[in-house]
């Protein structure tokens, strides 16, 4: 399992560098001409899913460290790790997916991810 979540956290943290990076210079332009009359600006969901993407990409390192550090891996550090790659596939991706497609109702997706990053 050690193995499995350094590597995912190691493609989700640089993803999210990339989605950040993404945001920043290719989607301000697009994201802000659509966005005026939002209450919430686009592109700072976009950023929002990112920056949570980073967040619990950096804590699966962690779970993935301190598996290492026992002899048998422990069922919760496993489950905490499932759990921070489920809430970073719904939360951030529900973001993601909302901030580019303007359906309104993928942001009744993202609490769903929220609670996954909260039993991690």
């Amino acid at each position: 399992m050690t193995q499995i979540f350094l590597s995912v956290a190691a493609i989700l943290g640089g993803l999210s560098v990339a989605a950040g990076a993404f945001a920043t210079h290719a989607l301000r332009e697009q994201i802000s001409k659509r966005c005026l009359r939002r209450a919430t600006p686009t592109l700072e969901i976009f950023e929002t899913g990112a920056r949570y993407q980073m967040y619990h990409a950096l804590g699966l390192f962690l779970v993935a460290l301190l598996i290492s550090r026992t002899e048998f891996p422990q069922p919760l550090l496993v489950a905490s790790g499932w759990l921070f790659i489920i809430g970073i596939a719904i939360f951030s991706g529900s973001l993601y997916a909302l901030s580019l497609t303007g359906i309104k109702s993928l942001g009744a997706i993202a609490p769903l991810g929220g609670v996954a990053f909260l039993a991690g």
